[in-house]
């Protein structure tokens, strides 16, 4: 029997314009391959640079592109924090972020949500005691893992805090443009204006993961020390590929790839909110996201293990990977919508579903 994987955030493989780019590539080297073949400036191939800085209305030295926003964010943590720096984040979040942020040695501290994302009440408590933290990263749409958007009201309150505490906050979006259904809020970004608040999105969900092509928007003063520490990691950025992405969106082809991306997706999320409807046991509630690749479910009891989901022939990231605390979210799961196809998504939570209600309950808490 095969595993249906609801464990990997990825685009499904027809999802990436396979053709488009390897004809895109084949033009930036016949281009301008001296440059792009060659070793360059460590803030990223320049006329990317240029699109993305016009696109968020800043200078291009604001904008450092990396292999993958992952990369900067490690570039960026490495600047702000040493061990023992705090380091607010939402609760849950994106695992790979908590990983570094442990290498680094930070206390992290982790912030509730709920349906309408991040509670600013808690934000401004955690500033109320303590020493001043490094950083508040957030995934305000569509958030990894739950799939939750912050609600323009508390963007609004979010900034307002981070302008009068002169708190540094790094908003990733690699969601945001993924969007199925609802209106776009403003980012944080834009609505702070990118003083006290720093912005990182990758190409990974709108073009193709495999290019690698990410990029921040940050102060002048931290993208010079990060392109910096660039240069001295590997010499010089993957120019070729950066070059590729370039090619692909000055043709416009990004637009038309993104809606056909969306409505692909769209598809699994829908089959992924309809077969939960039709399985999941009564008292389990699930996240409703409105674009992005996620669903988060909360359960009555203890969810079940890897082990015995994999068994079922099904599997997912459980709850507790993206709690910093390491013990909160055994009731919860995160299923990924985005690889499998709506008949996968359907044959999966159909699986799934028994072992969800027969699952044991939660221990008492010690």
């Amino acid at each position: 029997m095969d595993v249906v994987s609801f464990a990997r955030g990825v685009p499904a493989p027809e999802c990436l314009p396979v053709d488009e780019l390897a004809d895109c590539a084949k033009a930036a080297i016949e281009r301008d391959g001296k440059a792009v073949l060659s070793y360059g400036p460590g803030g990223g191939y320049g006329p990317l640079r240029e699109w993305i800085a016009a696109r968020h209305g800043v200078e291009p030295t604001r904008v450092v592109v990396t292999s993958g926003s992952l990369q900067g964010f490690v570039f960026l943590a490495e600047q702000l924090v040493t061990p023992g720096t705090r380091v607010l984040v939402e609760a849950p979040t994106y695992d790979r972020p908590l990983k570094i942020l442990r290498r680094l040695g930070a206390e992290i501290v982790g912030l509730p949500m709920d349906d309408d994302g991040l509670q600013p009440e808690a934000l401004e408590k955690a500033l109320a005691t303590g020493p001043k933290p490094a950083f508040l990263y957030t995934i305000a749409t569509f958030q990894n893992p739950s799939g939750r958007t912050l609600s323009s009201e508390r963007r609004r309150r979010v900034v307002e805090i981070a302008r009068t505490r002169e708190l540094f906050v790094l908003e990733d979006d690699p969601y945001g443009l993924v969007r199925y259904e609802g209106d776009s809020p403003a980012t944080l970004f834009e609505l702070e204006g990118g003083v006290n608040v720093a912005y990182g999105s990758s190409f990974s969900k709108t073009i193709a993961p495999g290019v690698r092509v990410g990029y921040f928007v940050l102060p002048a003063d931290l993208a010079a020390k990060i392109e910096a520490l660039a240069v001295s990691t590997y010499i010089s950025p993957p120019f070729l590929a950066q070059a590729t992405v370039h090619e692909f969106v000055r043709r416009g082809n990004f637009g038309p790839n993104l809606e056909r991306v969306i409505g692909l997706l769209r598809l699994r999320r829908d089959a992924m909110l309809e077969a939960l409807e039709r399985h999941a046991p009564a008292d389990a509630e699930w996240s409703r996201p409105e674009g992005g690749y996620f669903v988060w479910v909360d359960l009555g009891r203890e969810a079940p293990s890897l082990a015995a989901t994999e068994a079922a022939g099904v599997t997912f990231v459980p709850g507790k990977d993206f709690f910093a605390d390491g013990r909160s979210g055994g009731n919860s799961m995160r299923l990924a919508f985005s690889f499998v196809s709506p008949n996968e998504i359907a044959e999966g939570v159909a699986r799934l579903a028994p072992l969800l209600v027969g699952a044991a309950a939660p221990a008492s808490a010690v």
